[in-house]
């Protein structure tokens, strides 16, 4: 069988902050926060379950070319 890598301890982590922060609150707070950090902060910040993203999305089928800037212009 095949071994299953345990998590990173950056991914652990960066988990967690994503967990119980908001990023903004992260930037605003921490001054100078490595590049990768904050990749995996932001990765885990989004939400993992399609319910999960309904939810928090406000996308609503057929009115999204309604809301784009390009059918505004027009």
């Amino acid at each position: 069988g095949s071994l299953l890598q345990p998590e990173s301890l950056l991914d652990a982590a960066a988990k967690r902050v994503a967990g119980s922060w908001a990023f903004e609150r992260v930037e605003g707070r921490f001054q100078r926060i490595p590049e990768p950090v904050q990749r995996r902060i932001v990765y885990w910040s989004f939400p993992r379950s399609e319910r999960q993203i309904c939810m928090y999305s406000s996308f609503q089928p057929g009115r999204a070319a309604a809301a784009s800037p390009a059918s505004a212009a027009a």
